[in-house]
């Protein structure tokens, strides 16, 4: 089913969406990444060639295939000219749902009757943005894990009216990517970062009752099962204030005091420490 995409438009340059564009690329696809201004798409496209390039000085690639991803990749930021000739749309934008709402309304002006929506987010309703269209059949979650380079999970999330050709697709289209897709309905969090609330707010109570040290408590998971980052790590690495949203609609969503955010988190979003992209989370960088 996969084969009707040929052409996919990735909307954000940022953390999620330079990196959404680049896999789209190396899989073959014509991509367009477009976004609001144009060092925004600038920056994306510099992020997608200092990566290429770090594959290369590992020999993970020749600079030949990485020449032809590059000559895949088109960036904009007109909306229409990103959209009009896409087969999909992968929302990558701000975790905002009200900034998500619109964009899908005027992708749905512009957009062919054929092409499928997708949207990357973490915790959003895809039902919830699928109406605003008249598309809901078409509509899908597709949620990705930070880096998408790397990382070889996708979630694909169904909504309530999300068509079972839709679901095929884009399970079929992840494949050829070299993903892993796994498949859940439409709920707060689906299934990874319903998960990773649970363990994320835990560790940070543990932090907030004078337990152990942050730096601690992120060794003991790494050593005692594993884990390539501890909670504290991984929070300043996707960034805090990110991570704060998601805890606020898991609670909101679901009333469980166990996604109720800790009090260390809620205070460094306040003082604007959001981790690696500030220069301080909790961590110095």
């Amino acid at each position: 089913m996969s084969a009707q995409i040929k052409n996919i438009c990735v909307l954000g340059a940022g953390t999620m969406g330079h990196g959404i564009a680049q896999v789209c690329a190396q899989g073959g696809f014509r991509v367009i990444l477009e976004d609001i201004k144009e060092e925004f798409v600038k920056a994306g496209l510099e992020k997608i060639k200092r990566f290429l390039q770090g594959s290369i000085q590992r020999q993970k690639m020749s600079q030949e295939e990485a020449n032809a991803v590059l000559s895949r990749i088109e960036t904009t930021t007109d909306l229409v000219t990103a959209a009009k000739g896409a087969d999909l749309v992968i929302e990558a934008i701000v975790e905002d749902v009200e900034a998500k709402k619109e964009i899908f309304k005027q992708l749905d002006q512009i957009s062919a009757s054929h092409t499928i929506f997708a949207s990357n987010t973490s915790y959003q309703s895809i039902t919830g943005m699928a109406a605003v269209t008249q598309r809901q059949d078409k509509f899908i979650g597709m949620h990705w894990f930070n880096p998408p380079q790397l990382i070889r999970g996708i979630e694909i999330v169904r909504g309530e009216k999300t068509s079972e050709e839709t679901v095929q697709t884009i399970v079929d289209l992840c494949r050829r990517l070299g993903k892993e897709p796994v498949i859940c309905k439409d709920s707060p969090g689906f299934i990874a970062n319903r998960l990773l609330q649970v363990w994320r707010n835990e560790s940070f109570r543990l932090y907030d009752e004078g337990i152990a040290s942050f730096e601690d408590i992120d060794k003991a998971l790494k050593v005692a099962y594993g884990f390539r980052m501890g909670p504290f790590e991984l929070g300043d690495l996707v960034g805090l204030e990110v991570a704060l949203e998601g805890s606020e609609t898991m609670y909101r969503e679901t009333g469980r005091d166990i996604f109720r955010p800790a009090r260390c988190h809620v205070m460094k979003v306040r003082a604007g420490e959001y981790g690696r992209k500030t220069g301080a989370g909790f961590y110095r960088y």
